[in-house]
């Protein structure tokens, strides 16, 4: 089935379901009504090969239905393979290799990535869903020998916070402690991830 649209949403933003949260709240915050997200399943990150398909299938049954597409992924480990895809189909993206940079930024994040690469980043979607993402879908609830073979190389857990709610602060402890990891807390808010969507909202108004 084809997606729908209101007839004052004249594009799309096709977005990792990790970001469905907070791309919603800024839609709503700054007034976008011509924007409509459609979300693919945060569970790709488990698959990142599976990434850019899934993208361009979105992309592809979309493109009749909407005025313009923006794509709101970083790189998330599919190597290139997504704007190999975005480059095909003349769609472009947030900019980065991972959410954890646009989200700190990019230059404290890969200043921290190059001087400190044993950290294990959580965000407020993946402190929610630390359980099911990290746990469950790697197998370590089932075979607790795994954590040892996934985490060893990690010596701390920073958990970039997109907003202040304590409950998530308390689930991203625990996740740090569950792994045996040092935890330390950046409040990121939505970084380059508003500024990347205020762009293509600003671009991609529709004609008076």
């Amino acid at each position: 089935m084809m997606p729908s649209r209101t007839s004052s949403q004249t594009s799309l933003v096709i977005a990792c379901g990790a970001l469905a949260h907070e791309i919603t709240t800024l839609l709503e915050r700054n007034g976008w009504p011509h924007l409509k997200v459609e979300c693919l399943p945060a569970s790709l990150h488990n698959r990142p090969e599976q990434i850019a398909p899934a993208v361009r299938k979105k992309i592809q049954a979309s493109r009749a239905i909407f005025k313009s597409i923006f794509v709101a992924y970083a790189d998330c480990g599919t190597g290139g393979q997504l704007d190999k895809v975005l480059a095909e189909e003349g769609v472009e993206r947030l900019p980065g290799a991972h959410c954890y940079e646009f989200f700190w930024g990019s230059d404290a994040f890969l200043t921290r990535h190059e001087n400190e690469p044993g950290v294990f980043y959580l965000t407020d979607f993946l402190a929610r869903h630390f359980e099911r993402l990290v746990m469950e879908e790697l197998g370590i609830r089932a075979h607790p020998e795994l954590k040892e073979m996934y985490f060893s190389h990690y010596t701390k857990l920073v958990y970039l916070s997109q907003s202040d709610l304590p409950d998530v602060l308390t689930m991203a402890r625990s996740a740090a402690d569950t792994l045996e990891l040092e935890f330390e807390h950046v409040r990121t808010g939505f970084g380059e991830l508003e500024a990347g969507l205020a762009t293509f909202a600003r671009v991609s108004l529709p004609a008076n």
